[in-house]
């Protein structure tokens, strides 16, 4: 019994851990820096990884929705590994995980917007 809850110990540590691992090649911007980003404007695509129901209550003009649990299987459709890619999200751990996403499918700009944008 000892070594079951021994493993789970760890293997909770490790999620934690890699969860709070920075990503590579991740840029953080804050909220007003998205208005005022002139290298970005017009190239990036801002893409909201909320689920559809906080989209709809108030987004980022421009940006497309795309939840993370879609983001998997239909990035191809609205995003290019050639253009960078702005997240928004509601916490940094989301943020993230669409960043490994992106960035395992050769995307190299990636950039998230700090903050949260849920209610």
């Amino acid at each position: 019994m000892m070594v079951v809850t021994a493993i789970v110990l760890l293997a909770l540590a490790g999620w934690t851990v890699y969860r709070l691992r920075p990503v590579k090649g991740l840029a953080f911007m804050e909220p007003g820096q998205l208005r005022e980003s002139a290298n970005l404007k017009g190239e990036a695509k801002l893409v909201d990884i909320r689920d559809a129901v906080y989209y709809e209550q108030g987004h980022v003009q421009g940006a497309i929705n795309i939840s993370l649990g879609r983001l998997p299987f239909v990035w191809s459709k609205e995003l290019s590994p050639e253009e960078p890619v702005v997240i928004i999200s509601c916490s940094l751990y989301q943020s993230k995980r669409a960043a490994r996403m992106l960035k395992n499918r050769g995307f190299r700009q990636i950039y998230a917007v700090r903050g949260r944008f849920c209610a």
